[in-house]
């Protein structure tokens, strides 16, 4: 976990207890050319993300808190805390944290394509497959059946929290808000249901009128696009009581993605919007539930 950037600062800020991580704010400074703005790559509720390269040549990505952000301190200790005791292959690697000169900034790994959701929005970048909507669908299902198994619910999934590798590997990011069971029998046993705006994205397939991507028309097998659709609905089901857990999702996507395997034939695709689903940039689906973050995240890759 350590770094040879870890020893020998000050902090004048509310000491965080994982010293192994810290880096120092000139090995940052260095590394962005004194914060740049031609290395901004991103902005966010806790401040800016910066692109940077250690002096090892090592890629690196910095969130740095803004002064105005109203994001506290706690959620920089949330993620450092649950970033340096979890690793699997589609959570995004945690490589350190700053708190000196009151400095809040927290190091990961670069990811070279960005988040999920300028591939799905941008007008510049080519076209996902269908296949590879469902393979990042997949691994981000995967990262979250890890992240329940250990006893942590996210509580903040949404495509600018979904970071692609140079390989298109999804990636989770941003756990300033996430919780641990005990938090949340305590935090959310009265709000076990999807809100209003939540439960009218549960359309029946026949009520599924809108348009995917048009640029997919005629790639996409029926069989595999009905299996997902019918997956997002389970997901976005009101009560949580009535959606799924990682587990079956899971499953589900990964055959979503066998279904669409087999050879596509123009003729052999339904017609777009016959089962596909309107989806806004919604992230305040109940965090207590298992299957509603990912039911999201099954919505925007229909987009």
């Amino acid at each position: 976990m350590g770094s040879k950037h870890s020893k020998g600062t000050t902090s004048t800020s509310d000491p965080v207890p994982f010293e192994s991580g810290r880096i120092p704010l000139a090995a940052l400074q260095e590394a962005t050319n004194n914060f740049d703005n031609k290395y901004l790559i991103g902005e966010g509720g806790f401040g800016n993300i910066y692109r940077g390269v250690l002096c090892d040549g090592t890629k690196v990505a910095l969130k740095r808190r803004k002064l105005e952000s109203r994001q506290s301190i706690e959620e920089f200790r949330t993620e450092i805390e649950m970033l340096s005791q979890l690793r699997h292959p589609h959570l995004v690697s945690w490589m350190g944290y700053c708190d000196e000169n009151n400095e809040m900034i927290l190091i990961y790994e670069y990811m070279e394509n960005g988040t999920l959701r300028s591939h799905l929005y941008g007008s510049d970048l080519p076209t996902m497959r269908w296949e590879q909507r469902l393979e990042i669908c997949i691994g981000v299902a995967r990262g979250l059946h890890y992240l329940h198994t250990s006893g942590i619910i996210h509580c903040d999934v949404k495509s600018t929290n979904i970071l692609l590798d140079e390989n298109f590997v999804p990636k989770i990011t941003d756990f300033g808000l996430s919780k641990k069971a005990p938090e949340l029998e305590q935090t959310h046993a009265c709000n076990r249901f999807i809100s209003s705006e939540g439960a009218g994205l549960a359309q029946t397939p026949s009520q599924l009128k809108q348009s995917i991507d048009p640029k997919l028309q005629g790639k996409v097998r029926p069989d595999s696009l009905r299996k997902f659709g019918e997956t997002a609905v389970k997901c976005l089901a009101y009560s949580g009581v009535d959606r799924p857990s990682m587990g079956p999702v899971l499953w589900n996507l990964e055959y979503a993605l066998h279904l669409q395997e087999p050879v596509i034939q123009e003729n052999s695709s339904i017609p777009i919007g016959e089962l596909s689903l309107q989806i806004n940039d919604f992230s305040h689906v109940d965090a207590s539930s298992n299957a509603a973050q990912i039911g999201t995240l099954n919505s925007y890759i229909s987009l």
